[in-house]
């Protein structure tokens, strides 16, 4: 079980773009059983300049938003949580 706040910012940021992300994750080949954001517990979120860059991830997945914009999508590993520079394992658009 997440906090409420956690569990909040990741319904509010996979509702507004749910339609992207199912289809990032389905070319990715990543959508398995389908897309159930109650599965979704773990956020991380930073500023890089202006921008902002969040990972919202299950178990078996992880999606990047560029501010509120989902730009791709990865299956999951502990790396990401790690690492400096998490938005490395993602394809940025642009």
């Amino acid at each position: 079980m997440t906090a409420p706040t956690v569990e909040a910012a990741i319904h509010d940021l996979m509702d507004l773009a749910w339609k992207v992300v199912y289809n990032l994750l389905e070319e990715r080949g990543l959508l398995g059983d389908g897309l159930f954001v109650e599965e979704y517990t773990g956020i991380h979120s930073w500023l890089d300049g202006p921008t902002r860059y969040t990972i919202v991830h299950s178990r078996t997945v992880a999606v990047l938003f560029v501010d509120t914009r989902p730009v791709d999508a990865i299956a999951f590993h502990h790396d990401l949580l790690g690492s400096d520079d998490p938005k490395r394992f993602f394809s940025i658009p642009g």
